[in-house]
């Protein structure tokens, strides 16, 4: 979450970056209701504060004037300690929903966007930063599901069978070049200096709180039936929420920051809001993998964090031989917790247009505050708020649809790529 004292000094650069991002009335309504909340949140702060003090100061004297037989002037202090502890107590009931109501507004405001965001919408206000492989939108082709249903390696049909709509059945050459990929990018990850972890595959509301998933978008989780440690609990859409809340909660020591982690998943979505968008084939479904790549780091070191993270993810396109686009995702599509990112965009020939296939972004000190996740640094007494960073490195099902499009053959073969042989035991073709 933003930092509540910005929103109460400075509304006015709140507002701003929210507009920025197209905020409906009733967002930018929540700044106003904030700022109110919490200006009477510390008046009666103040209040009790000195009600406080009047009792702390009156209450000694009682004893003395009973003692020398002043017992009208003692009555009369006790009356003026019995109001003030009264007024306090009723101040702290006061103050006690206002910090619930404060908690609650401030949940919903997004993050403040970088000033090296470009403006924009959507989506289509994104900027291209760079690009690399061949000249992509002369390569066309066939769809992978066309490719994969016909060599008998992808089967819809019985998916739905199993699981409705939005799942997949891959047998055979493929399940293996599924398997192969999350072994590929688990090793470039650790290669570039990230510690692997495997984290649980469900996690509690209070995780996803901290990364900024509920409350806003509840609807997009698959919420269980059953509580874990007695909360609400949800299937991991993301490594991104166990991994970055492993250090929820502490204070970390200067010198092991930054931290670098990478984990290997499965992630479920619901996919709400996106009928009748990729209903074929890999590019949209319930349940997929992903190798994810997460950073806790320095807040002065967060903008080359990035830049790092970013060029891990091109990495692994690279050593695929996959052409892509890298574009700076724009005020309106960096994500209610981002304050700068890129996608990472390879080229499909059967769609002929570049699709997404990993957002790595920067989320400063948003995710952090949610989490009380801090470190302290050498010689200094007071604790500074961690940065944190995430990407994809990568998806594993849209680069198996990469593939396939891109080593498609005119036979409706498809060739291994180079740096996938030594994982498909020396398979280079299949079909």
């Amino acid at each position: 979450m933003i930092d509540p004292n910005l929103v109460a000094t400075q509304p006015d650069l709140v507002r701003a970056s929210l507009r920025r991002r197209g905020a409906t009335d009733a967002t930018l309504g929540n700044v106003e209701a904030l700022v109110s909340v919490i200006a009477r949140r510390r008046a009666a702060q103040t209040e009790r504060d000195e009600r406080l003090a009047i009792r702390n100061r009156l209450s000694p004297e009682i004893g003395g004037l009973m003692k020398a037989g002043r017992r009208e002037e003692a009555e009369g202090l006790k009356v003026q300690v019995r109001t003030a502890s009264d007024r306090a107590a009723e101040l702290d009931a006061l103050i006690e929903g206002l910090q619930a109501e404060e908690s609650t507004l401030i949940l919903y405001l997004p993050n403040q966007v970088h000033a090296d965001t470009p403006d924009g919408d959507d989506e289509h206000g994104n900027v291209v930063v760079r690009t690399w492989g061949a000249d992509s939108r002369q390569m066309t082709g066939r769809t992978h599901d066309d490719l994969a249903e016909a060599l008998g390696l992808y089967d819809p049909g019985r998916a739905a069978k199993l699981s409705g709509s939005r799942f997949y059945v891959l047998r055979g050459a493929l399940a293996k070049m599924e398997r192969a990929l999350a072994s590929f990018f688990c090793d470039m990850a650790e290669g570039h200096g990230y510690t692997e972890v495997l984290v649980p595959y469900m996690v509690t509301a209070e995780c996803m709180v901290g990364t900024g998933q509920l409350p806003k978008f509840e609807e997009d989780l698959f919420k269980l039936t059953v509580e874990l440690a007695g909360q609400p609990a949800y299937l991991v859409p993301t490594a991104e929420v166990p991994v970055t809340n492993l250090h929820r909660d502490e204070v970390l020591e200067d010198e092991v920051l930054p931290i670098r982690y990478f984990a290997f998943t499965p992630c479920f979505r619901s996919e709400a809001g996106s009928a009748g968008r990729d209903t074929r084939g890999l590019i949209r479904q319930h349940q997929f993998h992903k190798v994810e790549l997460v950073w806790i780091t320095r807040p002065e070191e967060g903008a080359a964090a990035l830049e790092s993270l970013t060029h891990h993810a091109e990495a692994v396109l690279e050593r695929l031989g996959l052409p892509y686009q890298t574009v700076a995702r724009c005020a309106g599509d960096v994500g209610n917790g981002g304050a700068k990112g890129y996608d990472l965009e390879v080229w499909l020939p059967g769609q002929s247009a570049y699709r997404e296939i990993s957002s790595c972004t920067w989320f400063t000190d948003y995710q952090s505050r949610r989490l009380k996740l801090r470190f302290k640094r050498d010689g200094d007494k007071k604790t500074t708020l961690c940065h944190t960073l995430n990407g994809s490195g990568l998806a594993v099902g849209r680069t198996l649809v990469a593939v396939i499009e891109n080593y498609q053959q005119a036979d409706g073969s498809i060739l291994v790529p180079e740096a996938l042989v030594p994982y498909m035991g020396g398979v280079t073709r299949i079909g």
